[in-house]
């Protein structure tokens, strides 16, 4: 297991044909103020990729997008409603088809509220992640040594928690409202871009 570190684009050829897993780190949450800086990605064999953009990118990176935006590949993202907003904001991608181990985790683990990475991990796989990076400042010169770990750790152990919860989802007979949701995902990130983050346009007021 190794985490490679690519500057600007992802090198041709280094992922294995199937699903992806897919994360993204920002300067903050607010998606056109906050730039995008780190997009990671993993195929599940045991390696992890981190494509940095620095200051002033034209995001301009053909082999990453080519990645993004292929329809035959699934996505694996936990939030994907924020990552997804990110991608096609900077990189101008639709990063789908899409499964969201978040909204997985809220269908199917209805005995808690913790939904986080974190806790889904320690719970399905056994496995400890740390979170301690989380807020750090992305778009430093330098992306330490910790820092590069915590993002490769959040795509790390997609492909597995994927596994579980469609076993899942099919035993609580949820499949088809997750998968639903999921398609949706892209309309409710472009309604994010679009202002209404904080509205619920299905709500009666």
């Amino acid at each position: 297991m190794a985490v490679h570190f690519h500057e600007e684009d992802l090198p041709a050829g280094v992922l294995a044909p199937g699903p992806i897993a897919v994360d993204t780190e920002t300067m903050g949450l607010v998606t056109p103020r906050d730039r995008l800086c780190v997009v990671q990605i993993s195929d599940g064999q045991g390696d992890e990729h981190l494509v940095r953009f620095k200051v002033g990118s034209s995001y301009d990176a053909p082999n990453l997008k080519a990645v993004l935006g292929d329809p035959a590949r699934l996505k694996l993202y936990h939030f994907a409603r924020f990552d997804l907003a990110a991608i096609e904001h900077y990189l101008g991608v639709l990063a789908a088809p899409v499964f969201c181990t978040k909204i997985a985790s809220k269908l199917t683990r209805t005995y808690t509220d913790r939904h986080g990475l974190k806790y889904i991990v320690d719970e399905l796989l056994g496995e400890n992640i740390s979170k301690a990076q989380q807020s750090s400042d992305w778009g430093a010169a330098e992306i330490n040594d910790a820092q590069r770990d915590y993002a490769a750790s959040d795509v790390r152990y997609l492909h597995r928690l994927h596994d579980v919860f469609v076993t899942r989802l099919a035993r609580e007979g949820r499949t088809e409202m997750a998968q639903a949701c999921f398609d949706f995902l892209p309309t409710r990130a472009r309604l994010d871009l679009a202002g209404w983050a904080e509205h619920d346009i299905f709500s009666h007021m």
